[in-house]
């Protein structure tokens, strides 16, 4: 059985696997996840998304949960959660060093005519295909902001 320390890991501009958080380490998690919460609390306020689209993202939370969220961000998320709210976080850098404000927070909303989107928001497109939507997302914007 392979470990997490064996595993070749794929290249994603701007990410330096070797030097990141093992995900799968329930300290590193517990480290990480008050930061990692009030993080996504603070990006959904700014790309003005709704309570709905929010859990969406996150791979579907369950209202209660994100509710205690807000009202105490101390505790421990799965690796799932952590990732996406990793991938969130690197989209809206992107989009701020690409766009600059505003466009850089409206972006994410805005129907988008490229053949990835095919008309939709690129907020829609995420919560459609999950993970995968929101790797695609962050490599497509990594890649107009001159990444790899």
């Amino acid at each position: 059985m392979a470990t997490a320390a064996s595993l070749v890991l794929p290249r994603i501009a701007g990410y330096d696997f070797e030097s990141g958080a093992d995900l799968s380490n329930a300290a590193e998690r517990a480290e990480l996840s008050s930061a990692a919460i009030k993080a996504f609390m603070n990006l959904r306020k700014k790309w003005g998304l709704n309570e709905e689209d929010s859990r969406s993202l996150l791979g579907g939370l369950a209202s209660s949960t994100f509710h205690a969220w807000k009202t105490n961000p101390k505790r421990t998320l799965d690796q799932d959660t952590l990732t996406r709210i990793s991938l969130l976080i690197g989209i809206y850098k992107a989009l701020n060093i690409y766009f600059g404000k505003p466009w850089a927070d409206r972006w994410i909303t805005l129907a988008n005519r490229g053949p990835v989107f095919m008309g939709r928001t690129p907020l829609a497109y995420m919560i459609q295909r999950g993970q995968p939507g929101m790797i695609e997302v962050r490599r497509m914007l990594d890649a107009w902001r001159g990444g790899q």
